[in-house]
């Protein structure tokens, strides 16, 4: 598969080199290499020290390794240049350093120096730099093409349908709000939208992690981008461009994969470090064995492979090719990090606090309960009820709409003001009304009744003829994720909290039924904040999680803003992180996303480290005396096989 030509290094450190630029240079300059090595002198394991006597060799080899310093070089001496420039050297310094003192010295052997060359330890140290900073940045690449995949949801053009009804293939570009566009089955939708013709199932999964596709008819929202299934839909368009959902997270995840980490500091910090003590451990290393007496060509191959070894490469890779793989999973899952330092506080959560009405709820009104009195059943109650209020607008009545089919012939509507409505069904006149009608009219109400008003539970009853048949309660439906999402979080050690500006009796209510053993009850949306405060000063680290629409003070006041439901307006500005479903249990999800994070940038930071403290001085000779001698090309391997693990170690983070 050919990688993307674009991608760049985390940090400008491969400013101005690609993917496929390090690529062609490696195979370029290890076929280069294959000639140095057969011709070169004092090989390894090779009997005379020499593969092939050729006449000239030493000349042949200054030109191949002229070719090699410069073409196979270049990415680090420009390297070197712009770090100096910066006057922050770094790693392109120590690879730039170790390869000119390897070049130089070589070519003044050959130009009459006293000593021995080390073209083939140059050559292979040039492959092993380049195949280590291709990998490495492939990596970084595929973490990163997470914006290219969302970027390519979207199609080329879009079918607009004119006002005669006729449909024209324009651009995307084209397209502007209020137009009508038509989306044939197993078409892309191409832009944010209202359906308001067909029906269909849609495929929101690259956009929101919703693994189900979700059903849409008239008047549901469609996301551009979003695949449409069986049904044709006609949609018509409301957002378009930088206003679009998919555009949102693309920005978001741009956002929160540039955004420095505490982390990534420290990391940045240590490499610094790390490139003086290379540097430094370097120049020590030349003149203790130049003082010992060891010749010029072994002093300058011990200073050499410590440069070489010392690179912080492993160090300088291991936290931001994390944050990418971790804002790239968080995103297509649903999970939109906006500020990654709290994103990264998430691990410390040990207190969530859920609003209650469209976080825990759906804030709509269900059918919660249906008690018939008289010899009639729960359909037969729900239906006569149905039929009646088939003709309001008021969240009861499409409630109790939602729950049944209405039956036919259906006559005389009237409402009943402030007590509910009646009419004509089936040639019986039918009333559903309000405890209060009851009372008016003074018709007794059963004992049993009682029960259904419990937990703050709203009641009316259905009337026919005159006669009580039987009682409706409807709540705030619970969403059905929500006991899942507690149970989550309690066997995770934190503890979840509700905040609800409803009565103590519905509170109360909610909370047994999700198993929340701590709620606050009447609280004002002014009061949310403050509430949010007062958790805090327990020395809790505190989720506030809300809709982020009246939630806003709330959500800022917390250590970790957390807006949910958002649905497709993901800006919501006072939110860290940003949940495209309407789902609870993905604030579970959050945390475990930052707790494996964490995890893994510690790993990687301890095994970047780790290394560098057992390989310098292995670089530097210390271990010569038993015959462990490293070369500047082992020296290489080593240094790429450390980058080459931490970035297979932040390849395996998930999302749980």
């Amino acid at each position: 598969m050919e990688e993307h030509s674009g991608h760049e290094q985390h940090g400008g450190r491969h400013a101005g080199h690609s993917v496929a630029d390090f690529r062609r240079r490696f195979w370029i300059s290890l076929a280069v290499t294959v000639p140095v090595i057969l011709i070169s002198p004092n090989l390894p394991l090779v009997p005379g020290g020499r593969i092939l006597d050729v006449p000239g060799a030493d000349w042949i080899l200054l030109a191949l390794a002229t070719f090699l310093y410069i073409f196979g070089g270049k990415p680090f001496l420009l390297g070197m240049v712009r770090e100096l420039k910066e006057r922050a050297p770094g790693m392109m310094t120590l690879v730039a350093v170790a390869i000119t003192v390897a070049y130089v010295y070589s070519s003044a052997v050959v130009l009459g120096l006293e000593g021995m060359p080390f073209f083939w330890e140059l050559a292979t140290l040039v492959d092993i730099m380049l195949l280590g900073h291709w990998i490495e940045m492939r990596s970084v690449g595929d973490a990163s093409k997470a914006l290219e995949s969302l970027a390519k949801l979207m199609p080329a053009e879009a079918h607009r349908r004119g006002p005669d009804g006729s449909t024209t293939d324009v651009t995307l570009e084209s397209l502007a709000a209020g137009d009508t566009v038509v989306v044939r089955p197993g078409e892309k939708i191409p832009a944010d939208g209202d359906v308001i013709e067909g029906a269909s199932s849609v495929d929101e999964s690259m956009l929101t992690g919703e693994s189900v596709p979700v059903p849409k008819g008239e008047g549901h929202e469609v996301i551009g981008g979003s695949v449409n299934g069986e049904g044709m839909l006609v949609v018509q368009v409301q957002r378009t461009g930088a206003e679009s959902f998919l555009a949102q997270v693309v920005d978001l995840v741009r956002e929160a994969q540039e955004s420095k980490s505490k982390t990534q500091d420290l990391a940045d910090r240590a490499a610094k470090w790390l490139t003086f003590v290379a540097l430094g451990g370097g120049t020590a290393t030349f003149a203790v064995w130049l003082a010992l007496g060891k010749p010029l060509a072994y002093s300058i191959e011990r200073a050499v492979t410590v440069m070489v070894i010392a690179c912080p490469h492993a160090l300088g890779l291991a936290i931001p090719l994390v944050v990418a793989i971790s804002t790239a999973l968080g995103a297509s899952s649903g999970l939109l990090v906006r500020d990654r330092m709290a994103f990264e506080n998430s691990r410390l959560i040990d207190a969530v606090i859920f609003d209650k009405t469209g976080t825990l709820t759906e804030g709509r009104f269900g059918v919660a309960e249906v008690l018939p009195f008289a010899a009639t059943s729960r359909e037969e109650l729900l239906g006569m009820a149905a039929s009646v209020e088939q003709y309001s607008e008021h969240p009861i009545a499409r409630a109790i709409v939602a729950e049944a089919s209405p039956l036919p012939s259906v006559s005389d509507f009237q409402a009943i003001p402030g007590k509910g409505a009646r009419a004509s069904v089936g040639g019986h006149d039918v009333a559903v009304v309000s405890p209060g009608y009851l009372a008016e009219e003074d018709i007794a109400v059963p004992d049993a009744a009682g029960e259904l008003f419990s937990g703050g539970r709203t009641v009316v009853f259905v009337l026919r003829d005159g006669e009580l048949l039987g009682a409706i309660a409807l709540s705030d439906v619970v969403r059905p994720e929500s006991a899942a999402a507690i149970r989550r979080l309690t066997e995770m050690g934190i503890e979840t909290i509700m905040l609800t500006g409803d009565n103590e009796t519905v509170a109360a209510r909610v909370a047994a039924d999700l198993g929340i053993k701590r709620y606050f009850a009447e609280v004002l949306p002014a009061e949310k904040a403050a509430t949010v405060l007062q958790v805090r000063a327990e020395g809790k680290v505190v989720a506030m999680v809300g809709d982020g629409v009246n939630d806003a003070p709330a959500l800022a006041s917390a250590d970790v803003g957390i807006a949910i439901g958002a649905g497709t307006d993901v800006a919501v500005a006072t939110a860290d992180v940003v949940l495209v479903r309407s789902n609870p249990d993905d604030v579970a999800s959050v945390i475990g996303l930052a707790r494996a994070t964490y995890r893994k940038m510690q790993q990687n930071l301890v095994w970047a480290t780790g290394y560098n403290v057992i390989a310098i001085p292995l670089a530097a000779g210390v271990l010569a005396w038993a015959g462990i001698v490293l070369s500047p090309a082992v020296g290489g391997l080593l240094m790429s096989a450390s980058t080459v693990i931490v970035a297979v170690n932040a390849r395996t983070l998930r999302v749980r």
